[in-house]
């Protein structure tokens, strides 16, 4: 096991795998910009180094300041958290040559699943259903036009080194592809280096359903369930639930076998996600593997019980993962808000300032990860997740009445979050009665 790690992100992540390791007897180490010195990662880890200025390039991207903070520190590894450096490959590869341990999958691995292309072409030569799509990266608007003649409208332009809903585009007429084509390259080159696309079928009410995966080195391999993603606004995340009211068991055990195959196909080991999408015939389609520990995971953590954080790093460590698939217990429902600093009545635009009064909820089945606290400064320059508020219940009815009642009592005053907007989905009766999908907000919410 380690004894010193280094915590390469920000926020309520590096809280998060700060609490894990200072329950495994683990030193951390915190790495931080000039604008969050005075977070609270900084306040409790053992030791924190500043490697920068706010800009995150100068700073949380900055591969040779971290590595150098490491080495200054004594780090064994370093956790990249989710976000930032945790799906480079590069930066896996430069913790490999330095002697220090990347808390994750190996470079190749990470640099195998990082181009979706290819991803999607592994799987599809196992015998698992893929969704229609173009077999390589799209360099022109006259390749996509080929592919979506054989596919047909509407389609989705992704970009091939992505995640996160960046580099991203519905087109669902032709008219509009030469626009979105240009607009989705162009995000995809500043948010991941390239601007390749790959072009896949837009199954617009499907159901977006992620299988949680833990695999040692020693071919133990298991998975931890789904959860419901669905619930998105412009790719991105808003509620998470665990498990999904849209699946039986039958339905959840096939996908769970899949989900363990293509892992295992992979060569994976580590925290993953294996992501499907679920159409309204119940077909289910691979999507991605993301090679991190994912924002959502707390849904899980609550419903199996184990820490997921702390079984990455002991994988890391070389242990074994020590039970089997049988020992994974589905007990409950939870689900997780994501709350924002942005304003819902301003088209979520961004909400940075200081925070006037902060109260988070609390009582039985009631979670709440985050960083800030009552005086704290919302910076501009970073990612605007205030917190994640999850509630735990022994059916979906109980989590949701929780929900209910935590969003009620969440106060944060001085800046403008996504709570009202996350109370209008508790209340929605489609939602209520696990009757949505990944437009639902678009559908639902902006009438």
């Amino acid at each position: 096991m380690f004894t010193r790690i280094l915590i390469a992100n920000r926020g309520e992540v590096a809280l998060r795998i700060i609490r894990a390791c200072k329950e495994l007897g683990i030193e951390t180490v915190a790495v931080f910009s000039k604008e969050d010195e005075k977070s609270l990662p900084v306040r409790f880890a053992d030791e924190a180094i500043c490697i920068g200025p706010r800009e995150p390039a100068e700073s949380y991207l900055n591969v040779p300041r971290i590595i150098s903070a490491a080495e200054v520190a004594g780090a064994e590894a370093i956790h990249p958290g989710y976000g930032f450096l945790a799906e480079n490959e590069h930066f896996a590869e430069v913790c490999r040559s330095s002697g220090v341990g990347f808390i994750g999958p190996s470079p190749e691995v990470i640099q195998k699943l990082g181009n979706k292309v290819e991803a999607r072409n592994m799987v599809s030569g196992a015998g698992i259903s893929v969704i229609p799509g173009s077999k390589n990266i799209i360099n022109s608007k006259r390749e996509a036009e080929k592919v979506i003649s054989e596919i047909g409208y509407p389609v989705v332009l992704k970009a091939a080194l992505g995640g996160g809903g960046r580099g991203m585009r519905a087109v669902r007429h032709g008219k509009d592809l030469d626009v979105l084509f240009d607009l989705a390259r162009q995000e995809a080159k500043i948010s991941f280096g390239k601007p390749d696309l790959y072009v896949e079928k837009y199954l617009e009410r499907a159901q977006h359903i992620e299988f949680q995966i833990l695999a040692d080195e020693f071919g133990a391999l298991v998975h931890f369930g789904e959860r419901n993603c669905s619930i998105q606004r412009r790719y991105q995340k808003l509620v998470e639930e665990s498990p999904s009211p849209g699946l039986d068991e039958d339905l959840r055990e096939k996908m769970g076998l899949v989900a363990v195959k293509i892992a295992k196909e992979l060569g994976y080991t580590g925290v993953g996600t294996i992501e499907f999408l679920l159409d309204e015939d119940m077909k289910f389609y691979f999507m991605e593997v993301n090679t991190r520990l994912q924002v959502e995971h707390p849904v899980t953590e609550m419903v199996t019980g184990k820490d997921l954080v702390k079984a990455q790093i002991r994988i890391a460590g070389r242990e074994p993962l020590g039970y089997s698939q049988d020992e994974v217990k589905i007990e409950g429902s939870a689900i997780e808000c994501r709350i924002n600093a942005e304003d819902p009545e301003r088209n979520f635009a961004s909400s940075p300032g200081e925070i006037t009064a902060f109260h988070i909820p609390g009582g039985p089945g009631v979670r709440v990860d985050t960083h800030i606290f009552s005086g704290y400064h919302i910076p501009s320059s970073y990612d605007s997740l205030l917190a994640k508020l999850i509630t735990w219940g022994g059916d979906r009815e109980e989590a949701l009445v929780r929900m209910r009642r935590s969003l009620e009592e969440f106060v944060v005053e001085g800046i403008k979050t996504t709570i009202p907007f996350h109370q209008q989905i508790i209340e929605n009766p489609l939602f209520r009665k696990g009757e949505f999908h990944i437009n639902f907000v678009e559908e639902e919410l902006a009438k």
